[in-house]
């Protein structure tokens, strides 16, 4: 077993210039590891659905590695999730499931079938690129830079101890977090570069194109700051 803020620094140490996002209790642990909290969105009334913020962001931001610090009792609210993540296949997209068995942050309420669910094996029969589980450390220390390296979807479930506890829990206000996530976002957008004039490419490519050149336009009349990502 991993202790959670451990489990957390080292994701902290790969992370690069990833964006993170994260619900329920690793919500409350994040920002004391975090070293770019300009890049993390946080929600922690987001159970059973960070996921699918993940994946949208992932999708919007192909060039950018988007990291997810989901749970275990918030992945079973939304199993479909792995389905649909699988089917998209953002290679950029690296799923992290914390696991500890318990509905922490409603009162310790046992989640269904503890103990006995291979969430890593549900995310690889959904069609994951990568399914891994670790229990220990020094092992998710040492492979951990491997596992980023190669192409997503990737999940990682984490069998970790009790998450947080008053003293190590820190709120961050949602207005701040969302304004400078909003900021980062919106550098990501302007240094990205749509395909090149005349280039045949998909559908995507072409939505892409047309939502930078909408933001940049918005940028040089000095509308920036209402932009959302």
């Amino acid at each position: 077993m991993i202790d959670h803020l451990r489990a957390l620094e080292i994701i902290s140490r790969h992370r690069g210039d990833a964006v993170v996002v994260t619900t329920m209790s690793a919500g409350f642990v994040w920002p004391k590891v975090s070293a770019n909290p300009g890049l993390d969105l946080m929600h922690s009334d987001a159970m059973g659905k960070i996921s699918s913020v993940g994946l949208g962001l992932a999708l919007a931001l192909p060039d950018r590695r988007v990291i997810v610090l989901d749970g275990d009792g918030s992945l079973l609210m939304n199993l479909g999730t792995l389905v649909t993540i699988a089917h998209m296949a953002p290679r950029n997209l690296l799923h992290f499931v914390l696991g500890n068995d318990t509905y922490l942050t409603s009162g310790s309420q046992s989640i269904p079938n503890a103990g006995r669910i291979d969430f890593a094996g549900l995310a690889a029969a959904a069609g994951y690129a990568g399914a891994h589980r670790f229990e220990d450390g020094e092992s998710l220390g040492r492979d951990l830079a491997a596992i980023t390296a190669q192409p997503g979807p990737t999940f990682v479930y984490l069998k970790v101890g009790p998450a947080w506890t008053a003293s190590r829990a820190r709120n961050t206000p949602a207005r701040a977090m969302l304004s400078r996530f909003r900021a980062a976002l919106w550098e990501a957008y302007r240094r990205m570069r749509p395909p090149a004039t005349g280039a045949v490419g998909s559908s995507d490519d072409r939505a892409l194109a047309a939502r930078i050149e909408k933001l940049r336009a918005r940028e040089s009349s000095g509308g920036a700051g209402g932009c959302g990502p």
